[in-house]
């Protein structure tokens, strides 16, 4: 086998899963390219084929020029710059793979990338990624012997293990929090018993329900995540009254979540008391202002409840969440502009990973089937992966490690369409399914 050279564009955590898988195979070398070049020269560590760099990507010559001398680029940057890095892939007849969702802009540069005689491969994490591997085969196996899929659900969350969701919440942030938080008040959009149902971004928490996965041990809820009805069409299922994929959290997330919506904490637009150079302003100062009663604490309380419609159990734990964080004590604000990057710098201070703790990614797919004699059955496909305290997540190693195998199979011509691609078709997804099974990257399958 000839030599191959791949530049792989960002270090962030899932990275480092995705290199150590490619740099197994001796006739690999990676070159590692980050806007500062410590976190690149930590991930390639001593190894001999790992090469660290600094690369602006905003810079379209920079990023040209490096593209140019590789086989093959793998972009783990954000997703906005995908078009750009595929332009230039184009431009120089160089492969890509991206774990992230086939965009319009990225699926424009086809035709491009086909005249080109490249291989453009995305959606290739675990969601998106897995979790179509396992949804297509168990849709194959169904239609091939004659049945129908009347439901699809999936459900995917990456979590803190159980052990350590030890917060209000019940969740902790190993990236930025402020992209989850935003995501959070995005539309959703499903098909439900044969009929198209859309939920607005600030009633997507109220829309959260218990999701019964077979696992009493896991107490979920889940919501709808942004559009799924393309689905029916992308799994070739039209005959399908339910189409839903949506995220899992710990119950109790939501509703939390819907308090701090309702408080205003998750709005972005700049106010002047949160200036950087503003006067010192307390948390129950910031929260009395913006549920505009007195600070004192009883006063904050009974607003809170008002505000959110709070009784029970929710009362209980949104109130004493709300303590946890400190958003009714006399702790000053760190003020960063806007009520959402302010809460966002409180949440990544008390919410982080600790010492020895691990993260959970618990992925589950649900099939109500009609079979070929007319009898009905369920099948499920469960994925629950946890991460290696002090080590590998489980987040990168299910998004890193899919992500290089794709990348070694287009490199040694395995997968050699041409084109914007995800694993959609049989002759994609079969053999990444039965390579990753290889590396411990599977779900179980059972039927109900």
């Amino acid at each position: 086998m000839a030599p191959k050279s791949i530049l792989l564009l960002g270090s962030g955590f899932v990275a480092g899963p995705c290199a150590e898988y490619l740099l197994r195979n001796p006739d690999n070398s990676v070159t590692i390219a980050s806007r500062r070049i410590e976190p690149a020269q930590k991930l390639a560590g001593n190894h001999p084929r790992a090469t660290p760099i600094s690369l602006d990507v905003s810079s379209d010559a920079a990023l040209e020029n490096e593209i140019a001398k590789h086989d093959l680029v793998i972009s783990l940057i954000p997703y906005t710059h995908h078009a750009t890095v595929i332009k230039a892939a184009i431009k120089h007849k160089k492969h890509v793979v991206t774990t992230s969702y086939v965009s319009p802009a990225m699926e424009e540069l086809h035709e491009q990338a086909v005249a080109a005689g490249i291989t453009v491969f995305n959606e290739i994490g675990v969601d998106p990624g897995v979790d179509h591997l396992y949804a297509l085969k168990t849709i194959d196996d169904v239609h091939s012997a004659g049945g129908k899929i009347l439901s699809f659900t999936s459900w995917c969350g990456g979590l803190p293990a159980p052990e350590d969701s030890n917060n209000p919440l019940g969740y902790k942030f190993s990236w930025s929090s402020r992209g989850v938080l935003l995501a959070l008040r995005n539309n959703a959009k499903f098909l439900e018993n044969g009929k198209v149902v859309d939920i607005k971004g600030e009633d997507l928490m109220l829309s959260a329900k218990p999701i019964f996965t077979g696992y009493p041990g896991f107490a979920f809820e889940g919501y709808a995540n942004r559009d799924s009805t393309p689905y029916a069409k992308r799994y070739d299922i039209p005959e399908a009254q339910t189409v839903i994929r949506g995220t899992l959290r710990f119950a109790g997330f939501p509703r939390f979540v819907k308090a701090l919506v309702d408080c205003g904490l998750l709005q972005d637009d700049k106010r002047e008391y949160l200036a950087a150079s503003s006067s010192p302003l307390a948390w129950r100062d910031f929260l009395a202002r913006l549920l505009g009663t007195p600070n004192d604490e009883q006063s904050l309380e009974n607003a809170l409840i008002a505000k959110c419609k709070l009784e029970g159990a929710d009362k209980d734990r949104v109130l004493h969440g709300f303590k946890w964080l400190g958003l009714l004590s006399a702790t000053p604000v760190k003020p960063l502009g806007t009520p959402l990057d302010t809460l966002c710098a409180v949440l990544e201070e008390k919410m982080q990973y600790g010492e020895g703790e691990r993260d959970l990614v618990f992925l589950q797919h649900r099939f109500d089937c009609e079979l070929k004699d007319g009898s009905k059955e369920t099948r499920f496909s469960t994925g629950a992966w946890f991460g290696k305290p002090n080590g590998t997540t489980a987040m990168a190693l299910t998004v890193g490690l899919p992500c290089g195998v794709a990348t070694q199979m287009v490199l040694d011509g395995r997968i050699s369409k041409k084109g914007v691609l995800a694993p959609m078709s049989k002759d994609l997804w079969e053999p990444l399914l039965l390579e990753l099974k290889k590396e411990g990257i599977e779900m179980e399958e059972s039927v109900l």
